[in-house]
């Protein structure tokens, strides 16, 4: 299993600096860019065929950033070699409650530095990072073979717990040893999961002498902490508009460029301006 663990894009308490666990803030116009930039990175490089996501909008929105990625990526593939286009299932993310932020209680929506005292504790977390990892990855690793390309969308404290209970399940290093990534807005870490052979012996192998029996055991190697580079030259729109709530209604730059709509050129033919 290849496994990404992604953290949203940018939101609107992010810019404000607020406590946003539970809390629904939604992505600002440069947290959309930034997760429309981390779909196309991803679906350029491999086939995902999970993805799950926290139940907040902004982990949703960017989740399904990623599955739109992979439909216009395979269908841009088969338009290019000249292939008849396949009939492609479109990904549809697994949005879970046990994915959510940190619940900060009576700070949330308050300014970074609030004491919060009665906030989640760290074991509540790690509790619902284990079930999510018992529940949801454990069937595939088990079930499914190399091929598998799971996407998590989450957020950066919910990761943290995540990436623990990954690494106290499946890490290579001395128990205790599990440590903290950091996650930007958009950034992913990269791990694979994989199956490798190790000698186990019988109670009574030695007196019978029957051979070492090798069985597969599953360790994760991560190869890639806190990865940006899908937003390399992105730059946020100046005057507070990057930084400001996204409205789906406004116009991309991509608009200006593209093919007329169909009224606009009825409109042209009939002398409207």
């Amino acid at each position: 299993m290849r496994l990404f663990l992604v953290r949203h894009g940018e939101t609107v308490d992010n810019v404000a600096g607020l406590y946003a666990g539970v809390r629904d803030s939604p992505l600002t116009a440069h947290g959309v860019l930034q997760a429309r930039r981390l779909g196309e990175h991803i679906a350029k490089h491999h086939r995902v065929t999970h993805v799950f996501s926290s139940d907040l909008q902004r982990a949703v929105f960017t989740a399904v950033k990623v599955a739109d990625a992979q439909l216009s990526q395979r269908q841009r593939c088969d338009t290019n070699n000249g292939d008849v286009p396949e009939t492609i299932e479109k990904l549809e993310p697994v949005p879970l409650v046990d994915l959510r932020e940190r619940d900060f209680r009576s700070a949330e929506g308050k300014k970074f530095g609030t004491a919060h005292d009665d906030a989640e504790t760290h074991e509540e977390m790690r509790l619902r990072a284990a079930r999510f990892v018992q529940g949801h990855l454990v069937p595939l690793l088990a079930s499914r073979g190399s091929e598998t390309v799971v996407v998590v969308v989450a957020h950066g404290l919910i990761l943290n717990s995540l990436f623990r209970v990954l690494q106290a399940r499946y890490g290579t290093g001395p128990r205790g040893s599990e440590t903290s990534a950091a996650w930007s807005n958009t950034g992913y870490l990269e791990a694979v999961v994989k199956a490798v052979a190790a000698d186990t012996e019988g109670s009574n192998a030695e007196d019978s002498g029957e051979r070492k029996t090798k069985q597969p055991q599953l360790t994760m190697t991560v190869v890639g902490v806190n990865v940006l580079r899908h937003l390399e030259g992105l730059k946020k729109t100046k005057g507070g508009i990057g930084s400001a709530q996204f409205d789906k209604r406004q116009r991309t730059m991509d608009s200006f460029f593209g093919p007329a709509s169909k009224k606009q050129r009825v409109d042209r033919e009939s002398g409207i301006s």
